[in-house]
């Protein structure tokens, strides 16, 4: 075939271009360039996508004998990823930069390109497996349970994994792609992996959103709607967070509160106890399936809420375009704006963004209610 081989500068993708070579493709290795922010350097494991990636990236490619050049996808990244994270900020959502960049960039327009240009696949160094099945392919869970990123490939459709390559998903382990590495006269072999968000890459969130969402003073109240505290602008909070509330009245049960709510309208946070962050439901309207559809609009599922999280057993049901989500057990402390993706076994069923959550402890409960009754729909 012939390949594009998307290469970051990390280990990961050098790896898995010297796999395609190694493999008989005609590979062809391309470095995007994300930020148009010239003087960009990286901070040890802090940031992607700078001038330092390039050069590694360029290297690697020198060492594998195969064509090398850099895209400028900086509009585009700007356009489809940072303007969409301010603004999910500013609706009181919280997004995921990385789902949005492998949905628009890397197996979009990238792969879009790719295609008008004759190759037959994009490769990158993501740790996930494809599978050819009856049905057309299908994006499974990577061998090494550590590094499996099939959670942020969740958003690839049908026409998208056709033309996919994904050389590590039955790698054992990351010390075998770094001993690789090593082996092949990679420069990279021991670079530290990224973290964080590529566009902030000194870690502030808080303060990079201030500067672009503003910061406006607010109240935070408690799930009666009694006044309890303020803060200086809600994008600062997220769904989950204990720290940094500076509350003016206590719990009445002294113990601490947690962030259950973020009312961008009324430019109010809803805090509680801990058991209110258990969450019975969760919905959204805009959703993809990874290959084929499910054949019911009510079929069983596992859902992860986090690139991170373990699976939980759920039932899952689609109607008047709503892909509703309940779980065996509540999920914990879930925001709107985060990815649900669904799984069947280690495959990958489809995921959707959260628009609305319902939480498993009601108002004025002091507790989540018996495990029988916490997700009613499942009876049966």
């Amino acid at each position: 075939m012939r390949i594009l081989a998307a290469m970051s500068g990390g280990v990961d993708s050098a790896v898995a271009a010297a796999r395609a070579v190694e493999a008989g493709h005609d590979v062809v290795g391309v470095h995007l360039a994300l930020s148009r922010a010239g003087g960009t350097l990286r901070t040890g494991s802090r940031g992607c996508c700078t001038i330092e990636d390039a050069m590694d990236a360029r290297r690697a490619a020198d060492r594998l004998g195969i064509p090398f050049y850099v895209w400028d996808f900086s509009e585009r990244f700007r356009d489809d990823v940072i303007d969409d994270f301010v603004a999910e900020y500013r609706a009181g959502r919280t997004p995921n930069p990385c789902m949005r960049c492998n949905e628009k960039i890397k197996f979009a327009a990238l792969l879009e390109r790719a295609i008008e240009l004759g190759f037959d696949a994009v490769c990158t160094g993501h740790y996930a497996t494809l599978v050819d099945g009856p049905d057309g392919r299908e994006l499974h869970r990577a061998s090494d349970a550590a590094k499996d990123q099939s959670y942020v490939l969740g958003v690839l459709n049908a026409e998208q994994l056709a033309h996919t390559y994904f050389p590590l998903g039955s790698t054992p382990s990351k010390a075998v792609v770094r001993a690789e590495a090593e082996a092949r006269g990679l420069t990279v072999a021991h670079k530290p992996d990224s973290h964080d968000i590529c566009f902030i890459p000194d870690g502030d969130t808080r303060g990079w959103l201030a500067e672009r969402v503003g910061a406006e003073r607010g109240e935070i109240v408690d799930r009666t709607g009694a006044v309890i505290g303020s803060h200086e602008g809600a994008h600062a909070f997220t769904v989950g967070q204990r720290r940094g509330l500076q509350l003016g009245v206590p719990a009445s049960d002294g113990k601490p509160r947690f962030v259950l709510e973020v009312r961008p309208v009324s430019n109010t946070v809803v805090v509680g106890p801990k058991e209110a962050l258990a969450t019975a439901e969760i919905a959204g309207e805009r959703y993809s399936w990874a290959g084929r559809a499910p054949e019911s609009a009510e079929f069983a599922c596992d859902v992860q809420i986090r690139a991170h999280a373990d699976p939980v057993p759920a039932r899952a049901t689609l109607a008047d375009g709503l892909l509703t989500v309940v779980p065996a057990t509540p999920f914990d402390g879930v925001a709107p704006g985060q990815t649900a993706v669904l799984y069947d076994g280690t495959r990958v069923v489809g995921q959707f963004t959260i628009d609305r959550t319902v939480s498993a402890v009601p108002v004025g409960a002091s507790s989540l209610p018996p495990a029988s009754e916490a997700a009613p729909r499942l009876a049966g």
